[in-house]
């Protein structure tokens, strides 16, 4: 099991494994040939980055069956999902913006990722953990208030494709079950969401395999799987942590 960052310092981007709070910098390719240079730096001397920059993020929706039954809905006979643009992409650390001009609700949403390791077409269920990577924390920020302003049209993209909507990070877990894991949301330190992976109607092997049916996934590509219930608003001055015990903690504020 290894923690894969990608990170900034001596003016170029580096990729390594971090244990503790140090950093083992390999060279090479993150999904090729990645491999140990010897070289070790501590955390506190570098920039974390987002730990790829995925050719596109797919976000679920309706996956969990506590949120279905709250919310009157069954499950779906596909996932159902949206595509977040490269430009809303952020690091840990970095600050997610109000947009210009909206005024609205801006909602977090604490979800697990699943990182794509290898190219991924028309695979089952069975071989699609061949093709993950390892999984990373995400946060699938929306201008809530926008989704549905248009009665003709429910406008997934804009709603949640704003620049600095798709954090995610702060690296990647391999070999971790997924099943075992729990989803947490705090804000200023307070918990607005706890939820098990377990209760998603597909999980993570189910959502590569159908999605891979759908499109070609690349290696570095996100799925995110979806939230329960308590997602809720943030506002500027907040600070947002999607915590995942045994993946990691993503932490932005809000301006």
């Amino acid at each position: 099991m290894a923690y894969w960052i990608r990170f900034a310092h001596a003016g170029k981007s580096q990729i390594g494994t971090l244990e503790a709070d140090t950093i083992s910098v390999h060279s090479g390719e993150l999904f090729a040939d990645a491999r140990p240079t010897g070289v070790s730096l501590p955390l506190s001397a570098v920039k974390l980055l987002t730990p790829v920059i995925p050719g596109k993020l797919i976000g679920l929706w309706n996956n969990f069956h506590e949120r279905a039954k709250a919310e009157g809905l069954s499950k779906p006979e596909h996932p159902l999902y949206f595509i977040k643009p490269d430009t809303c992409y952020l690091a840990e650390g970095e600050t997610i913006r109000r947009p210009a001009g909206y005024a609205g609700k801006i909602v977090f949403e604490g979800e697990l990722g699943v990182v794509i390791g290898k190219t991924c077409r028309g695979v089952s269920a069975a071989e699609a953990g061949a093709y993950i990577f390892g999984y990373t924390c995400v946060n699938d920020v929306t201008a809530r208030d926008i989704l549905k302003c248009d009665p003709s049209f429910v406008q997934w993209s804009r709603a949640k494709g704003y620049d600095s909507f798709g954090p995610f990070g702060p690296g990647i877990r391999t070999e971790v079950d997924p099943s075992s894991l729990s989803v947490r949301v705090l804000v200023n330190g307070a918990e607005k969401q706890n939820y098990p992976v377990a209760d998603m109607f597909y999980g993570p092997h189910e959502i590569v395999s159908r999605l891979s049916h759908d499109m070609t996934l690349n290696p570095g590509d996100i799925i995110s799987c979806g939230t329960s219930s308590g997602a809720g608003p943030i506002l500027a001055g907040d600070s947002v942590q999607v915590v995942i015990d045994g993946v990691g903690t993503l932490t932005n504020p809000v301006a």
